[in-house]
């Protein structure tokens, strides 16, 4: 019967892994969505450096004879791009990073783009996405379509805003002494990483919980200071005092919570429970039979005789110390010194 347990237990472990595994790989629906999605990101960004480098040919080719670009249908919109390079689609869960190294009041540099060499300030971080916003920096017009002037109330058919940057084209900026002149001056992380401590944050708080350091040199690179407001109290929050106050003191004739529950809370193969599902018992009588099959077809020795008495009144001194629900029968100097402990705590508690 122990070896059926531990096959079912063994083939339930199993399952569970298997799903565990399965859901954690994206569907194929999803898998194309995102392909479609970068492909889609892609396309636009490569489609505007192909149309600015052939207009500004055609520009110095023609010089007088240029067309007029900022008219017709583009005439409110000349010059902005498209609405797609501001928000960039999410990245599979395999190729996204396992800690993301910036929070937003971050000092950086960029190091690659039109951009480069430039100090900046971090306003928002996409993990998903694998991009960071900076204050000031990558600014551009947006062309407004008329569907988002309709369902976000814009009014202008451009607006100004920061375009995304990869994570891979900046690098952190802190301040640190030179140990020739001594002066404290900014320098420029080429590599960091995330370990230990792991910090408790605010709920609200949008920094992680690892701390970082610059590689090489076990630097520790300080978070920014985040402004979170203090949380009130609303009308139904229940109050600290409230929920540090003890109602209940455990006690040996009061149980904490009614027998019929404690079926449910142990394993559904528990010897201890009272109750047992069908299959369960039905293993168990087969177990029984087939004992007494192979205890009929054994030969009996003197030596099997003496382990099959040593055995019994093995079983009988182990039943003495149970009672009439199978539990172990605790001795007097056991039960005086819980009861001496409770009365203990309970006079604490009621003195606080």
């Amino acid at each position: 019967m122990q070896r059926v347990i531990q096959r079912t237990s063994a083939a339930r472990k199993q399952a569970q892994r298997r799903i565990i595994k399965n859901s954690k790989k994206p569907d194929p629906e999803t898998k194309r969505q995102q392909f479609r999605a970068q492909v889609e990101y892609n396309k636009a960004l490569t489609q505007q450096k192909k149309d600015a480098v052939k207009n500004r040919r055609e520009d110095w080719m023609k010089g007088p004879l240029a067309p007029k670009r900022d008219s017709g249908l583009k005439v409110f919109t000349y010059g902005g791009v498209s609405p797609q390079l501001v928000q960039p689609p999410p990245l599979p869960k395999h190729k996204r990073r396992k800690h993301v190294l910036f929070a937003p009041g971050d000092r950086v540099c960029v190091v690659n783009g039109k951009e480069k060499g430039k100090i900046s300030e971090i306003s928002g971080v996409k993990g998903e996405e694998d991009m960071v916003f900076l204050k000031n920096t990558n600014v551009a017009d947006v062309a407004v379509p008329d569907w988002m002037q309709t369902s976000m109330g814009i009014k202008s058919d451009i607006v100004t805003n920061s375009l995304p940057v990869p994570i891979d084209d900046i690098r952190h900026v802190i301040a640190l002494q030179d140990p020739q002149t001594g002066l404290i001056e900014d320098w420029i992380v080429e590599h960091a990483y995330a370990a230990g401590p792991f910090v408790e944050r605010h709920p609200d708080s949008t920094i992680p919980k690892f701390t970082r350091y610059v590689l090489g040199e076990n630097i520790e690179i300080p978070w920014p200071v985040e402004n979170i407001p203090p949380a009130k109290d609303g009308q139904w929050d229940t109050t600290r005092m409230e929920a540090d106050t003890d109602t209940w003191v455990p006690s040996l004739a009061q149980p904490p919570f009614p027998s019929s529950i404690i079926d449910e809370l142990r394993n559904k193969f528990s010897k201890f429970r009272t109750r047992h599902d069908p299959e369960y018992v039905r293993e168990k009588v087969e177990e029984d039979y087939r004992k007494q099959y192979y205890e009929s077809r054994a030969m009996l020795t003197p030596i099997g005789e003496w382990r099959a008495k040593r055995q019994a009144e093995s079983a009988e001194a182990k039943k003495k110390t149970l009672d009439a629900d199978g539990n172990v029968i605790m001795d007097k100097e056991t039960i005086d010194f819980i009861e001496n402990w409770m009365t203990l705590k309970k006079d604490g508690q009621s003195a606080q």
